[in-house]
């Protein structure tokens, strides 16, 4: 057997990596890669976790200064935001978006201009935003309110004497019925679709732009009371709901009496009886103010006469609002067939449903008469 010396076993080892050799660098390397990939990965993660614990870069107190905001046709939620932050109204995007998403209230945000304070948290400025108060005229904009009651005639009136429309060009808006957007049920007429509303109107609006926005707004009310749905469920169509809402926009001198006077017309339609409407008279005759109509006026041949025909006049009569709308939707459950003003100051209207009843009340408004001069 050969004996093992250390020479040997020095020699042996010659083959293992000496020192300046590439064996643990690449080691070294990877390691080093790792360590900050993951180090980045922490911070971030802590980033993150931090940032969906105290939520988005927001304002806290009750702000400070004004300043004007312009929200356009079409903005979005996101968009508001961006312009709210370039305010400085929020401190950030984020802070108003998750406002907005939280609240549904925020799709009711209009277009138009804003006056609103500086340095808000995100929910106080959408607050802000639903407040009547601070909505206000852009600059080169004025605002036009047209209220109920009124006839297409009076709009247009109305129309030329409080903007800077012409006379002329709000006539061939008018005349041209098709363009306006009208619902395919009104039978390219524009009254009783002219919704009373609050509209802004600057130097870009146009005539028909603003009666066809008068025409969408009624189109939105229509469709939030349900219109064609509850006209179909009282067996009349759209167009007849409509003519009855602006008959109840007509008669009634307070809304709490609205769903009233509608069921009187129901009641009188179903009975075959004539509605027999100072209104309609009214109406047909372009007259305005006189409380109870002549004789004369009640015998003028025209198919507005409810006092000589049977059935609905054939067309609205008026810009019906919101409440007279959704009276002529929902009437009240009675058996009236009669009503009268017995106070033309306070508005206090008797119902009944015999003609007994009503001449007692009718007595009543003759007694009124003698000693007020509103008559």
């Amino acid at each position: 057997m050969s004996e093992l010396k250390l020479d040997d076993l020095a020699t042996d080892t010659s083959h293992r990596s000496r020192p300046g050799g590439r064996g643990c660098l690449p080691a070294l390397v990877a390691l080093a890669l790792i360590v900050a990939i993951g180090l980045f990965a922490y911070i971030k993660g802590v980033d993150l976790i931090k940032s969906t614990l105290s939520g988005p870069e927001d304002y806290s107190g009750v702000g400070q200064g004004t300043v004007l905001i312009e929200v356009k046709s079409g903005d979005t939620a996101s968009a508001i935001a961006d312009t709210l932050r370039d305010a400085d109204v929020v401190k950030s995007q984020e802070a108003f978006t998750d406002a907005a998403e939280a609240d549904e209230r925020s799709l009711e945000i209009q277009p138009g201009c804003y006056k609103l304070q500086m340095r808000l948290s995100g929910k106080d400025a959408l607050a802000l935003m639903l407040q009547d108060s601070t909505a206000v005229s852009c600059p080169g904009e004025t605002t036009l309110t047209i209220p109920e009651g009124l006839r297409a005639i009076e709009v247009q009136q109305r129309i030329v004497s409080d903007t800077d429309l012409s006379k002329q060009t709000v006539s061939r808006a008018f005349a041209k019925a098709s363009s306006l957007g009208l619902p395919r049920y009104a039978k390219g007429n524009a009254e009783g679709f002219l919704f009373p509303a609050t509209y802004e109107v600057s130097d870009r609006t146009t005539a028909s732009g603003l009666v066809k926005a008068m025409v969408a707004k009624f189109a939105s009310e229509a469709a939030d009371a349900g219109l064609e749905a509850k006209a179909r469920e009282l067996g009349i169509s759209p167009y007849d709901a409509v003519v009855v809402a602006s008959l109840v926009q007509a008669e009634a001198r307070r809304v709490g009496d609205m769903a009233k006077v509608a069921s009187v017309i129901y009641n009188r339609l179903d009975d075959g009886m004539r509605l027999q409407l100072d209104s309609t008279l009214h109406f047909a005759a372009d007259s305005r103010g006189e409380v109870v109509a002549s004789a004369d006026l009640r015998a003028i041949d025209s198919p507005y006469n409810t006092y000589r025909r049977t059935g609905l006049p054939p067309t609205p009569i008026d810009s019906p609002g919101r409440a007279a709308m959704r009276a002529a939707l929902s009437p009240a459950e009675t058996d009236y067939l009669y009503f009268v003003t017995v106070n033309l100051r306070t508005g206090d209207t008797r119902f009944a449903s015999t003609y007994a009843a009503h001449t007692r009340n009718t007595a009543l408004y003759a007694s009124y008469c003698e000693t007020s001069d509103a008559c």
